[in-house]
């Protein structure tokens, strides 16, 4: 089979199309057939040394297909079974395993496009606004990276739950996608000469003064004194990724000095911990995306021999909605 390789720590140039053996399920998993692979920001962490891995490795951990094998163990999925994943090691692949307990059942209703683009950045969007600050009526959100996969998912889910979205993007293109998620108003952060202190000040001009309850923070360390400085009193950070790079150790006296303010740096492992809460959060949004309620944007694809440019265009911000390889 082809599969996508990292050869070393490095940037995109470290990936190389090559022709490696077919996977055999273990007695926990299925072997499936990828029809989509996603593109995300951890493969990038990983393929450049920032998270520790084996090097070469098979890239990718999300995607959607068709079961054509199953291990001996396993007991609720047969071949032809349509199912996606958010977990499964070396997706960059024609074939890949995948545990049973990570296996996503797919609606018929649901296309494999869409299947591949919801497991990471849609469970993501999900738990950042159902349960980790949990978005009600009322509550007015600053949301970075708005017209990006988890960002026009999470402004659609806090919409839908009440809330007023401040979207910050970075060109006119992206600020229509976002106000079209249900974005209420929308910054152009490259329009700003000093991020850190313009951003708050117009957070603070839209809020009357008061700030923000939440901010859903992907990008790190491009835009963390700015979410921080933009919170209402008892506001919450939630830094859940660092597309710009990681955020420098943080004196907790700060929060203090701001308001009481609350940081944390979730994960989605954390909030999938459970077969049943990793299956609730994928019912709710294939539920949602097979009646319309859910716009799931597919930005970009790109064959697998295309890899390196996915991983360019994705870091290069050069991306709207989710990115995805299509063996």
């Amino acid at each position: 089979m082809r599969a996508v390789i990292a050869t070393r720590a490095g940037g995109p140039e470290v990936l190389q199309v090559t022709d490696a053996p077919e996977p055999e399920p273990q007695p926990d998993e299925v072997l499936v057939r990828v029809a989509a692979a996603g593109v995300n920001f951890i493969d990038t962490y990983r393929r450049g040394g920032v998270y520790r891995m084996p090097f070469p490795h098979v890239v990718g951990s999300e995607g959607a297909g068709e079961v054509v094998a199953v291990g001996s163990e396993v007991t609720a999925l047969t071949p032809g079974d349509r199912v996606a994943w958010a977990s499964a090691p070396g997706s960059y692949a024609e074939l890949v395993t995948v545990k049973e307990r990570d296996a996503l059942p797919v609606p018929a209703s649901v296309d494999d496009t869409t299947a591949a683009a919801l497991p990471l950045q849609g469970m993501t969007a999900h738990y950042l606004v159902v349960s980790t600050f949990p978005v009600v009526a009322g509550h007015d959100v600053l949301l970075h990276a708005g017209a990006g996969g988890v960002g026009l998912l999470a402004t659609q889910l806090a919409a839908a739950r009440g809330a007023r979205v401040i979207s910050t993007v970075g060109s006119p293109d992206k600020e229509t996608l976002a106000r079209a998620a249900g974005a209420t108003d929308v910054i152009r952060y490259r329009e700003l000469s000093d991020l850190t202190t313009e951003l708050p000040a117009l957070v603070r001009e839209l809020t009357g003064g008061r700030g923000v309850d939440v901010v859903y923070d992907g990008v790190g360390k491009d835009t963390f004194d700015a979410s921080l400085a933009s919170l209402a009193r008892r506001g919450t950070l939630v830094l859940f990724g660092a597309s710009s790079g990681q955020v420098p150790p943080v004196d907790l006296q700060r929060l203090n000095a701001a308001g009481s303010l609350y940081v944390t740096r979730p994960t989605l492992g954390d909030y999938t911990a459970t077969r049943d809460e990793l299956l609730w959060r994928a019912s709710e949004l294939f539920d949602l995306a097979a009646a319309g309620a859910l716009d799931v944007r597919i930005g970009a694809t790109f064959s697998l021999a295309d890899a390196a440019d996915a991983h360019r265009a994705l870091e290069g911000r050069a991306t709207t909605g989710k990115v995805l390889l299509l063996p």
